[in-house]
């Protein structure tokens, strides 16, 4: 962590949260635009976004992503990134905050806005939705929303008009309010959820939620963003000010929920100025382009952890492949084949070591014989008998060992690209990234472990057979929970361990 100075006693509260008087109603509009909500709602839909905004705050509090559907059995439910369903909770906030009583803008305002429904038509390139509020006193609110095609980016411009006759002190907030993530369970996927931020000093940081149960963080930054990730998608508040040192901050409320934002610095206001306060908000899938375009630093998100240096480089041979053949599950197999060809030569020295330590069998079986009982007699044999014919006992295992890196690399790789998210393979395999429905896969692994086991030589020590023996079924029990796509990679590359280790035990074979 990062030396991040917790909230004092003397901070905002910035959580926006809401009570039973002013919560949002959870009834739909219809397309037409017509509202039958208790707060009036703006819907907007763009090619890649259908969007609410609550009019009575301002807020976004719901984002749906047109392009990816919740489950291949939901194929018309696009996947919720901010949703407002009870008891669960996950909304974009934005306005102002002053601590001068008599100049306090309302949590909740009623917004006015042209219309209750904007839809992005064939050959218009963006949308813009003004929300604005004004007072009896004469302050007057615009809050601007801008949507562009191709993009997941919106533009919120927030400006604020003084007409009264004293000044207006106060500071633009954005900010995401969450309620705790539920639990997955044991077998849920890895795949941080949490809050994430960027600036300047800090490139790339991770708060988890747990953190903020305890330690809320405060820091101020010329430049950065903020965000809460969920598994394969982002939502993050981008300040646009770029010469002005913005505040990041995150906690968690009284009410248990998560807040993560960032606040402009304070303005002060003259009757008949004005300040406009820009952001950005990013919602959307973790792609790399979309989320480098959006914000520097902003494609960290796409986090392959400590591997990260060998995942991307997967990555980026698995999209050249999938250019070629157009389909991420043959994309797999092409990458198998190339790991397979970096350790060939590794793989060969090896699997030669192990073809003369079969051929040793009997001997080391008579040297057992010979000595009985005498451990020490008969390890000294054995190493005699290894070094005289210049095999290596251990020389088996460094294949595995060697590729256990790459093997974790892919596992975070497939657990982190959208871009395998429901990606199907041949016949039964329709999503790469979920388990084998029918474990057809885990169980072709098992089996290609168990010729793997007859090409070897058997362990010396009894104990170390019976092991050997039960890991086939071990493993297979193991990957039955894992991705497709990641016992696709384990099972194409034991099928060319297998021919790589079958011709070299022939040719040992006829050498002896």
């Amino acid at each position: 962590m990062p030396d991040i100075s917790p909230l004092s006693s003397q901070s905002i509260d910035r959580s926006g949260d809401f009570s039973a008087s002013d919560t949002l109603s959870s009834n739909s509009t219809d397309t037409d635009g017509s509202s039958t909500l208790e707060s009036p709602t703006v819907k907007i839909k763009t090619d890649l976004l259908a969007i609410k905004i609550s009019l009575s705050s301002g807020d976004l509090y719901e984002a749906k992503l047109l392009d990816y559907p919740v489950s291949l059995k939901e194929p018309n439910e696009p996947v919720r990134l901010l949703h407002q369903a009870n008891p669960d909770l996950f909304i974009a906030q934005s306005g102002l905050y002053t601590a001068s009583d008599s100049t306090v803008i309302p949590k909740i305002a009623e917004f006015s806005v042209p219309k209750l429904y904007y839809e992005l038509q064939e050959g218009q390139n963006n949308l813009i939705i003004p929300l604005v509020w004004e007072d009896k006193n004469g302050v007057k609110v615009t809050k601007t929303y801008i949507f562009q095609r191709d993009s997941y980016k919106i533009n919120l411009d927030i400006k604020i008009e003084n007409g009264m006759n004293q000044a207006w002190t106060g500071q633009a907030y954005a900010q995401f309010t969450r309620t705790p993530p539920e639990s997955g369970g044991i077998y849920a996927n890895r795949s941080y959820v949490g809050t994430v931020f960027s600036t300047k000093e800090h490139e790339y940081q991770k708060v988890k939620f747990s953190d903020l149960d305890s330690k809320p963080f405060e820091i101020s930054s010329l430049s950065g963003w903020v965000a809460m990730l969920q598994h394969y998608f982002v939502a993050a508040w981008i300040p646009q000010s770029g010469s002005e040192i913005n505040y990041y901050y995150g906690q968690r409320t009284q009410n248990s929920h998560y807040v993560t934002g960032v606040m402009s610095p304070q303005q002060t206001l003259n009757p008949g100025e004005s300040k406009e306060f820009k952001f950005a908000l990013f919602a959307g899938p973790k792609i790399w382009d979309q989320l480098a375009d959006a914000a520097p630093r902003l494609q960290l998100t796409i986090d392959y952890g400590k591997l990260t240096i060998i995942a991307e480089p997967l990555f980026w041979l698995l999209s050249w492949f999938y250019k070629l053949v157009n389909n991420w599950g043959w994309s797999i197999v092409l990458l198998t084949l190339v790991v397979k060809l970096a350790f060939f030569k590794l793989s060969q020295t090896s699997y030669r070591s192990m073809a003369r330590l079969r051929k040793l069998q009997p001997r080391l079986l008579a040297i057992k014989e010979r000595y009985g009982s005498d451990r020490h007699k008969v390890g000294q044999a054995m190493m005699e008998l290894y070094k005289k014919e210049k095999v290596n006992p251990m020389g088996g295992c460094l294949p595995i060992i060697v590729q256990i890196p790459v093997f974790i690399a892919l596992y975070w790789m497939l657990l982190e690209s959208i871009e395998l998210r429901q990606a199907p393979f041949i016949l039964w395999i329709h999503d790469l990234t979920s388990k084998d429905s029918y474990y057809i896969l885990p169980l072709l692994m098992g089996a290609s472990m168990i010729i793997q086991q007859k090409l070897s030589p058997t362990p010396a020590d009894p104990m170390q057979a019976k092991i050997m023996t039960l890991m086939p079924i071990m493993f297979t029990f193991f990957f039955a929970l894992f991705p497709a796509g990641l016992v696709l990679y384990w099972v194409v590359n034991n099928i060319l361990s297998i021919t790589q280790q079958w011709y070299i035990t022939r040719q040992i074979e006829r050498e002896f």
